[in-house]
């Protein structure tokens, strides 16, 4: 996961009683909760991430000595470093296989089942589709099943069946939300790819798509199968090459196109990566036009919620249309957002795009909208060849609802970005007054006070044992008191001072324990 800033890394305490078993201290959504894992869960967990072919650094096995308080810290320390590299990985920690690691109590359920539940009772009234095999964790989703399918008469033919849980921005009522989901197949657009059935009920959809052979804008940049697993495709590309500079500009103007359609319409999308983008010919059809309605998280909500200036829907896509462009331009994802500085790229129209969405001073004041790309020069030479007109009539109340359902949608992101900038600014503060010139400072400023509190007493005790002299010698005449000896200064608000510091210290320092790992939201 890459962020403005990179997220804490995840924390492993080994205990030295249990030598191989670990306790993970991780967040979900700046929640920490605390599992047991032993040593062979980590090694079960690092076969099954095999199929994505990265070097992981898995600390290797030792059978003899294991039990020396030394091999445990080492240990501890190799554990951290791997948990760290998972964790951080976009793609790794929305995976399906860590996060039952993370929080096997949030993700018990078999949603495989589920969706095979689902779609059994939706053949038992749809009789003329037929089940040709399941295709299996092709998507990033855990609550997404896809089915290879074909129609009884038309057996040659391919489609793909989608199933999906309802996510925790569903907004819409199960009337509307029913509704609206029937009205896709309805839908026609040169950039939006076709869906031959959909339906809904208040627990969950099924849509019904052709299966394409070609497959994704991801599968062409990553030259990938389409029927083979996310990770395996995506995770670790044999060769990293960027498309043709005419195949970023075509590509590039048609999804614009079709955001500025949907933006005018009042659909929220918010839904938009590489991988939800289908190739026809020379063409991009966009996909997933129902997540939004089912209240699905996005791909990138780990990236958008962290800038407050990305507040609305319109501005989530132009972010996300920041990173399907850089992954067209290189072949790879961006390593860190906000991006620093862009490697050569064919155009240095291409850059000035992604400076517009992707610089840090881009993320401060708000995504350009998408009206303003398109009549950026990267874009805006590009002649559009389709003639197909646009067709997706939406009723009046429809529209209304769908308003709202957009303004909630937002409403909860923007509750999401202000916790964590608190829970960032908080952690700045105790990284700040934890670090060791901080420390330093504070130590030095409590000797001063010491010294200079002895000082005052000290003179305080002179003071006092010369007044006593002089009354002793003048019997019960007034003490004396000498211009040159100033009364001692009152020392109240100087303790006061030193407690308030100690207080300070007590405030941000009890509650530093170990870093936890910003894992993507379990709501997925």
């Amino acid at each position: 996961m890459a962020f403005m800033e990179k997220p804490p890394a995840g924390k492993v305490l080994l205990d030295d009683t249990v030598p191989l078993t670990a306790q993970i201290e991780a967040s979900q959504s700046l929640h920490s909760h605390t599992i047991v894992r032993r040593y062979s869960d980590f090694d079960l967990l690092n076969n099954s991430l095999q199929i994505s072919a990265l070097s992981l650094p898995l600390p290797p096995k030792k059978l003899i000595g294991n039990m020396e308080r030394e091999f445990i810290a080492e240990r501890q320390k190799g554990l951290q470093a791997y948990l760290d590299v998972i964790t951080t990985h976009h793609i790794l920690s929305n995976c399906e296989l860590v996060k039952k690691f993370l929080d096997p109590n949030s993700y018990s359920v078999n949603y495989t089942e589920i969706a095979l539940q689902h779609v059994s009772m939706f053949f038992r009234s749809e009789p003329k589709w037929e089940v040709v095999e399941p295709l299996k964790d092709i998507g990033w989703r855990i609550r997404k099943k896809y089915f290879l399918m074909k129609i009884k008469n038309q057996p040659k033919e391919r489609l793909v069946l989608s199933w999906a849980d309802l996510g925790p921005d569903k907004y819409l009522s199960d009337r509307d939300l029913q509704y609206a989901v029937k009205l896709l197949s309805s839908c026609s657009h040169p950039y939006i790819y076709k869906i031959t059935f959909a339906t809904a009920n208040e627990s969950s959809a099924l849509v019904i798509r052709p299966f394409s052979e070609k497959g994704t804008l991801k599968d062409l940049i990553y030259k990938a199968k389409p029927k083979d697993p996310f990770l395996k495709k995506y995770c670790n590309p044999k060769k990293i090459q960027g498309l043709e500079l005419q195949q970023i500009k075509t590509y590039g103007r048609q999804i614009l196109e079709v955001l500025k359609f949907l933006h005018e319409k009042g659909f929220p999308y918010g839904h938009l990566h590489s991988a939800n983008v289908m190739l026809d010919g020379d063409t991009c059809k966009l996909l997933d036009l129902e997540n939004s309605l089912l209240g699905l998280p996005s791909f990138y909500r780990s990236y958008f919620s962290q800038f407050r200036k990305i507040n609305t829907l319109e501005g989530v896509d132009v972010h996300c249309f920041g990173h399907l462009l850089y992954e067209m331009t290189y072949g790879r994802p961006p390593d860190t957002i906000p991006v620093e500085s862009f490697p050569p790229a064919p155009s240095v129209f291409v850059v000035s795009v992604l400076e517009s969405i992707l610089t840090c001073e881009a993320l401060k004041n708000g995504m350009p909208a998408v009206s303003r790309l398109l009549q950026m020069p990267l874009f805006s030479d590009v002649l559009l060849t389709n003639s197909e007109k646009p067709q997706f009539k939406i009723p009046t109340k429809l529209k209304e609802a769908l308003k709202i359902s957009k303004e909630c949608i937002e409403k909860r992101l923007t509750e999401e970005q202000k916790l964590i900038h608190q829970h960032r600014r908080l952690t700045r503060a105790q990284s700040h007054h934890g670090s060791e010139e901080e420390k330093k400072k504070r130590k030095i400023l409590a000797r001063k006070k010491s010294k200079r509190s002895a000082n005052e007493s000290g003179e305080e005790h002179s003071a006092k044992y010369s007044n006593s002299n002089n009354s002793a010698g003048s019997g019960a005449s007034s003490p004396l008191t000498s211009p040159s000896s100033p009364t001692p200064p009152s020392t109240a608000g100087k303790f006061k001072n030193h407690h308030s510091i100690y207080l300070f210290y007590i405030v941000f320092f009890i509650p530093l324990c170990p870093s936890v790992v910003d894992v993507i939201p379990k709501d997925d």
